[in-house]
């Protein structure tokens, strides 16, 4: 392979073809690491601006020690990474659909694999999220019920842009009424969306949640050279009363 473009692994899947590449970026000499689904990009590591909030936002909505958080979407691990940094954080599973994305990470083949693996507070699931979210068993299979302080998504585009128009349900009222059922009182739910905010998908987490709101993350795309703004959708489980 040249030194400036490598295919590091290709693998069919369910939902479409998955490659995982890099490329050296002429401008910057940096190397960029891609992951495609058929002709969509689902991650790139020249853009994390937003993923990062993702986890900086959601666990900015949450209180205490000892934290205990989901991430659904691994991608090029971000989200994760910025979660671990938090000192709070006890505990952290990251939930991927694709068997291929984990063993990248444990592999090595992408830039955090090694300090993601290394970490003992995280561990990651190989299972379809949006269908732990609708059970009543949840994202832990060695302690069923199990209630997190925070869940934090990654997935999908945007809620009306999916992957898979199977995961269409979890983005609906009864949808994310079943995932908060999961939070401990006061948790946090987080989703990244990579379009501008909607103001009906925004009503519903406000129906559904004690606070809601959607935040604006605006970064430079060196691609474009101009400034993209994605959005992070942020609801609060109302917290326990005191007695």
């Amino acid at each position: 392979m040249s030194a400036y473009f490598e295919e590091l692994d290709y693998r069919p899947t369910p939902i479409g073809a998955l490659s995982l590449r890099r490329r050296r970026d002429l401008k910057s000499g940096e190397d960029i690491f891609e992951i495609k689904l058929g002709d969509d990009f689902l991650m790139s590591s020249l853009f994390t601006a937003s993923e990062i909030a993702l986890a900086r936002l959601g666990l900015g909505a949450v209180q205490g020690p000892g934290l205990d958080v989901v991430v659904g979407g691994l991608g090029l691990g971000y989200t994760a990474k910025a979660v671990l940094e938090h000192n709070n954080v006890a505990s952290l599973l990251v939930v991927d659909a694709l068997a291929a994305v984990i063993d990248w990470h444990n592999e090595g083949l992408v830039p955090l694999g090694r300090e993601l693996t290394a970490d003992p507070r995280c561990h990651f699931v190989h299972g379809d999220f949006f269908a732990l979210a609708a059970s009543v068993a949840g994202f832990d299979a060695a302690a069923p019920g199990r209630r997190f302080d925070a869940v934090l998504v990654d997935i999908d585009h945007s809620p009306d842009a999916l992957l898979d128009s199977r995961n269409a349900a979890f983005y609906g009222e009864d949808g994310l009424v079943r995932l908060a059922t999961h939070l401990r009182p006061g948790g946090a739910f987080g989703l990244w969306s990579n379009d501008r905010p909607d103001d009906a998908f925004t009503a519903r987490l406000a129906r559904v949640f004690a606070n809601a709101r959607a935040e604006e993350v605006t970064f430079h795309n060196p691609l474009q050279d101009s400034p993209f703004t994605q959005t992070v959708y942020l609801g609060t489980k109302r917290a326990m009363a005191a007695s």
